[in-house]
This record gives C-alpha cells, sequence and structure tokens, in this order.
C-alpha cells in the first residue's frame, strides 16, 4: 500500500514512508506516525498502511536519516543499545525539526486535518508535537514524556500505557494523569511494545487490538474537531 518518499527538511533529505488511503478514497485526515528507536522498519511500515487501510494518509519519516540513513534494528540488546545511540545523536531539536517539516508538507498538500502518532521514542515525541507543535496526539507507552509534563497541551491528547510497562511505573503514568486532566489516559494490559505484533516477547494482541480502536476513536473526534472553522 505504501511508498517510500523523500521529504525536505531543515536538517536535510529525509526518507519517510508514505501509505494512501485505499481505491482512491478521499482521506479522512492525514497521521504521522513517529517510530520506536529500531527505525522505520517492517512493523512502522505496517502500522502506517494500517491507517491508511482506515481512510487517512499516512506518512513514516526515518527520523535518523540525518545521523544514519535506512535505519532498521532487530529487537535486541544490540538493536536496543544503537538505537539509543542514534536518538542522542540526532537530538530533540532535529527530531521535531523533521516533524514540523511533515506537518507544513502536508499542510501544504491541502491537508488541514493532521495527526500525531507515536511509540516508545516516538510517544514522546508525539507529546512534544502537540504541547510545541499543536497537533493532536497520541502517545504510546511514552518513557521519557515525564519531565516535559509541564507543558500545556496545545490540541487533543491520548496516552496509551501497558500495565506491566518496566519502563512506566504506575507512578509515572499517575504523574501524567495529574498533569494533564484534560488528556485521555487508557492502561492496557501487557508490557512496553505491547503493540509491537513483530516481536513476541512484548506483543499483547488484545491491547494492541483495544488500544487502535482507541486511536481511531480518537482520530475521528480530533481530526472533526480541527476541521471546524
Amino acid at each position: 500500500m505504501g511508498r517510500d518518499v523523500v521529504l525536505a527538511t531543515p536538517s536535510g533529505p529525509v526518507n519517510a514512508w508514505r501509505a494512501e488511503p485505499p481505491h482512491g478514497a478521499a482521506a479522512l485526515g492525514a497521521v504521522v506516525v513517529i517510530q520506536e528507536i529500531f527505525g522505520v522498519n517492517a512493523h512502522i511500515r505496517s502500522v502506517a498502511d494500517g491507517y491508511a487501510a482506515a481512510g487517512y494518509l499516512s506518512l513514516a519519516p526515518a527520523l535518523f536519516d540525518p545521523v544514519a540513513r535506512h535505519v532498521e534494528l532487530a529487537y535486541d540488546a544490540d538493536g536496543f543499545a544503537r538505537g539509543r545511540e542514534l536518538v542522542d545523536a540526532l537530538g530533540l531539536e532535529r527530531a521535531l525539526g523533521i516533524l514540523r517539516a511533515c506537518r507544513d508538507a502536508l499542510q501544504a498538500e491541502g491537508h488541514r486535518r493532521l495527526c500525531v502518532v507515536g511509540f516508545c521514542w516516538g510517544g514522546t515525541l508525539a507529546f512534544l508535537a502537540n504541547t510545541r507543535l499543536g497537533l493532536p496526539a497520541v502517545s504510546y507507552y511514552g518513557a521519557r514524556t515525564v519531565p516535559f509534563l509541564d507543558e500545556p497541551l496545545q490540541a487533543p491528547m491520548l496516552f496509551q500505557f501497558g500495565a506491566d510497562d518496566s519502563a512506566i511505573s504506575p507512578g509515572d503514568i499517575a504523574r501524567h494523569r495529574a498533569a494533564k486532566p484534560d488528556a485521555e489516559v487508557l492502561v492496557h494490559p501487557g508490557g512496553h511494545g505491547f503493540n509491537r505484533d513483530v516481536d513476541p516477547d512484548h506483543y499483547h494482541p488484545a491491547s494492541a487490538a483495544a488500544a487502535r480502536r482507541a486511536t481511531l476513536a480518537f482520530l475521528d473526534a480530533a481530526l472533526r474537531q480541527d476541521a471546524t472553522p
């Protein structure tokens, strides 16, 4: 369903996976899918394709391109270590600059209705795309969000966590609820990466399905709201 495209960004050209709604249907809106630390791999491309199948134009930028191109890491200790290195090498501001370029490019195409959905590290970036770029956002198990919880939301926000996530304590989830009472906070069975269907050590099918339903409901409501004059 999807294809590779190249985006112009402040950090230079960045590859992205772009997926369109089927059969030439008009898009219900646009969704920027924000990767985990493992790159825009088969899983992230599949996620983008899934939102396209639901009627949304989907774009998944390869955020690591300014420091390393064509990154697709394994879900193991080496992949995790390399992903952390790339996150640090890229830096927060360059990552947000790429997301801003995605927003601007999609809006220039006429996609007024725009949302971000991010996973893990991308979940934290999704939150910051809300507070700093004004975009409705869905954050799946964003483990680095707590230091930024004093930043005010600028758009609708959905947090989705795993009840057994060793990277996000119940106390941290409670901090999200307390700091962002206007956001929706859902806690699903399973742990970190419960949506990652290519990773049997972390995938929780029932939670992934429930989280997808919640995300689609959020997209419908948030983008309809965003479309009102």
